[in-house]
Order: C-alpha cells, then sequence, then structure tokens
C-alpha cells in the first residue's frame, strides 16, 4: 500500500470505563484526543464543510468519534434497511485484515444512528446479511442545526477475533479507512454523493473498496 502523508493517525490511551458514549462528544476524555481533520472530496471542486474525527482506547474499547459541520442533513426514512442508510448522510469506518481486502469490514452509520455493517472482500464483494458480533458495538448520535455528531465504541475482543489488531516492532495498529458521505439535492429533486475520505486513494473515480485509500491507526501505549 501507498503509504501518504496523513495516513498514520495515533490513537491515545485512556482509563478503564471512564468514557461514556452519549452521542454528544462533549466527554472531558476526547480533549485529549488527536484531532483528525484533514479531509479531503478528491472528485468534487466544492469546498467541504469541516470534520473532526477523534479516537481513543481503554482496555476494553476503542472509541471513535465525528463532529461534522451540516446545516442540511439528508436522510432517507422510508424504512430501517441498509438500503436506506446507504442513501443517507453519513459516517463510515473500514477496517481491513490485510493488504489484499481479504476480509475487510465495513460500518457506515447515519445521524439517527443506524448502522450498516457488513463483511467485503475484493471487487465490492459484499456480505450484507453480515452483522457486528452482537454486544460488541455500540454507537450514539445528536443533530443539531448547523452539525451532528456520532460517538462509538467497539470491544477490543471483537476487533482481535475479526484479525484487525495487529502488532509490529512498534506495537499494535490497525488498518482503517475513515469516510464521509454527503447527498445534494439538485434543482430537479435528485440526490447526489460527495465523497469524503481521510486518505485520497488517488483513483480517477470515487471508491473506497480498494487497499489505497485505508490509513494506519497506531495505539499509543
Amino acid at each position: 500500500m501507498e503509504m501518504m502523508n496523513n495516513s498514520e493517525y495515533k490513537v491515545k490511551h485512556i482509563a478503564s470505563q471512564s468514557l461514556v458514549i452519549t452521542g454528544k462528544c462533549d466527554a472531558t476524555q476526547w480533549s485529549v484526543a488527536n484531532k483528525l481533520e484533514d479531509f479531503v472530496s478528491p472528485w468534487d471542486a466544492a469546498p467541504i464543510k469541516p470534520i473532526v474525527f477523534r479516537a481513543l482506547y481503554d482496555s476494553e474499547f476503542f472509541y471513535f468519534s465525528f463532529n461534522v459541520h451540516d446545516g442540511a442533513v439528508f436522510t432517507e426514512l422510508k424504512d430501517d434497511s441498509k438500503a436506506s442508510i446507504a442513501a443517507s448522510d453519513r459516517v463510515e469506518l473500514f477496517m481491513r485484515v490485510d493488504s489484499k481486502l481479504s476480509p475487510y469490514y465495513c460500518l457506515e452509520i447515519d445521524t439517527q444512528p443506524r448502522i450498516m455493517d457488513f463483511k467485503a472482500m475484493p471487487n465490492r464483494d459484499f456480505d450484507l446479511s453480515w452483522n457486528w458480533p452482537e454486544g460488541e458495538l455500540e454507537v450514539r448520535s445528536e443533530i443539531l442545526n448547523e452539525c451532528f455528531s456520532v460517538e462509538g465504541k467497539i470491544s477490543l475482543q471483537s476487533l482481535e477475533e475479526l484479525q484487525l489488531l495487529k502488532k509490529d516492532s512498534e506495537g499494535t495498529f490497525m488498518e482503517i479507512g475513515v469516510y464521509r458521505a454527503k447527498y445534494k439535492t439538485d434543482d430537479a429533486g435528485h440526490n447526489h454523493p460527495t465523497w469524503i475520505t481521510w486518505v485520497d486513494p488517488k483513483n480517477p473515480e470515487p471508491d473506497f473498496h480498494i487497499p489505497e485509500s485505508f490509513g494506519i491507526f497506531r495505539f499509543e501505549i
């Protein structure tokens, strides 16, 4: 995988059971987390509104949060299917087992918050019937006038069992992609997505489902 200049993020350690997920992203623990803010939309010339991602971990959980500036959130509410979530404004985390994407696991979360979780293989071979292990994932959200926030926690045990936590000479790390999908409605009433990513995959067409869109999260001791 080609490593980009901005493609390593350091996950800070916090005291166990000190962070309660509320969806508001206002717990004091978040103030110690590194901010990931350098998101880009390589396929859209319009400027994107600010996004702040943070991550932390303790002895049991990996925690993540998104603060997204957006005064016009679009959510498809005709049903609670994964297809409806896929047509809504959302944030996304993809985590891969190896650089061949064999397999990788996707979490796409809208503002409700509803979760589209699935297992994937190369060339967009999606198993939408797959779900994150029960009880090992929790998400909360909050929508305000000009922004929304999403918080989540994933058990380290589930990350271990899915072979997503790895070790090298520098310690523990995960290979992960961080994304956002923003829908805008045109004059004819059709919705068009803007695809936003942490790592620019240098691909001519929008595509997060390729090895080049992943970066590294390193867990500090």
